[in-house]
C-alpha cells in the first residue's frame, strides 16, 4: 500500500495583489497553493531529501522525469536538463521572440537603482510584485522585438540596468524612503526615456506611477532583518509569524528577532506542517543590516 504523498513547494505565485505558495507532489496530483497572510503564524519542518521541482509550460508544470536531487544550497530547485528546456523557450532567454502578445516596457524602482524590464501586458503588475519592486511604471507598449529593442535602447542610452541584484534589493528595504521620492524618481527617468527615438513596435505611453510597498506590508520605517535562514537541512523547522513578504523574500517575526526567509531555498523540500507552537531550529546566518549597496553574482 502506497503512503501519503509528499507534497513539496515550487515557489510562491503572486495573482493580483496576493501571495500564495505553490505544492506539487511531482506525481500528477494537482498542485495546491496555500495563502501567505500577513500575521499569520508559518511552521513547516524539513523532510530528508529536496528534488527538482521541473518547469511550467503552456500553463502546466511538467514534473522532472527522473526527479533529480537538489543541493540544499541551491537557489533555483532545476536540475541541468530541466533548467536547459525552461530556457529553450523563454521570452528573459530571448528563445521565445514569436510570442504574440502585447508586451510593456517598465521601469521599476530598487531604492537606489531603477531599472528597466519587459513584461507581458496581460500580467498587469505580476512580474513587478514577484521581482520585488518598490514602485513601478509603464513608459510603453507594443510587440516583443520592439519592447527589447526599447529596453537596450533605455540600457545603452540611459545607462539603466535590466537587473538588480538580490542584495541590493534588500538593501533597499531597510530605508526605503517614501511613495513620493520614489514617483518623483521613476518620472524622471521616464521623462529621460521620452527624449530617446523610441524603436518601431512600441507605442508610448503615459508614465503613471504605482507604488507596491502596501501590498507587501513594508512598513514605511523599513525591516531590518538581524539574521536570514541558511540553506535548510533535514528535521530542521522553520518557524515565525509573517511580518511581510517582497518578491520571494518572507520576513518572520521569530524569538530571535525579524528572519530574513528566500522562499527560494523551500523549493523541491519534502516539507511537513509542524504543531502550533513549534520553536525555530534551522539555522541562522547573523545579519549587518545597514542601507551600503553591495552587488552581488546572484541576480533575483
Amino acid at each position: 500500500m502506497n503512503g501519503a504523498p509528499v507534497w513539496r513547494p515550487t515557489g510562491v505565485i503572486w495573482t493580483g495583489d496576493r501571495a500564495q505558495l505553490e505544492w506539487s507532489t511531482f506525481s500528477g496530483d494537482t498542485p495546491r497553493c496555500s495563502p501567505i497572510r500577513i500575521g499569520a503564524d508559518l511552521a513547516l519542518t524539513c523532510g530528508s531529501d529536496r528534488r527538482c521541482t521541473g518547469l511550467w509550460r503552456s500553463g502546466r508544470r511538467l514534473h522532472c522525469p527522473t526527479g533529480t536531487p537538489i543541493a540544499a544550497a541551491a537557489r533555483t530547485a532545476q536540475c541541468p536538463s530541466c533548467q536547459a528546456l525552461d530556457r529553450s523557450s523563454s521570452i528573459a532567454a530571448d528563445t521565445r521572440l514569436e510570442d504574440p502578445r502585447p508586451v510593456a516596457v517598465y521601469l521599476a524602482h530598487h531604492g537606489s537603482v531603477i531599472k528597466v524590464g519587459i513584461t507581458a501586458v496581460e500580467r498587469g503588475t505580476t512580474r513587478l510584485l514577484e521581482q520585488g519592486a518598490l514602485a513601478s511604471t509603464v513608459i510603453s507598449t507594443g510587440t516583443l522585438p520592439g519592447a527589447r529593442r526599447a529596453e537596450n535602447l533605455v540600457t545603452t542610452v540611459l545607462g539603466l540596468p535590466d537587473r538588480a541584484s538580490a542584495q541590493r534589493k534588500r538593501a533597499a528595504r531597510i530605508h526605503p524612503g517614501t511613495p513620493g521620492r520614489r514617483a518623483e524618481e521613476l518620472l524622471a527617468a521616464a521623462g529621460r526615456s521620452a527624449q530617446l527615438s523610441w524603436p518601431q513596435g512600441q507605442d508610448r505611453q503615459q508614465a503613471t506611477v504605482i507604488d507596491h510597498t502596501g501590498t507587501y506590508h513594508l512598513p514605511p520605517g523599513g525591516l531590518a532583518p538581524v539574521a536570514a535562514l541558511r540553506p535548510l537541512t533535514p528535521a530542521r523547522t522553520i518557524a515565525g509569524r509573517v511580518a511581510c513578504l517582497i518578491g520571494g523574500d518572507l520576513y518572520l517575526e521569530t524569538a530571535q528577532g525579524l528572519v530574513l526567509l528566500d522562499t527560494r531555498l523551500l523549493t523541491g523540500w519534502a516539507l511537513d506542517r509542524a504543531a502550533a507552537g513549534t520553536l525555530l531550529t534551522a539555522e541562522l546566518e547573523p545579519l549587518h543590516t545597514s542601507s551600503e549597496e553591495q552587488e552581488q553574482d546572484a541576480l533575483f
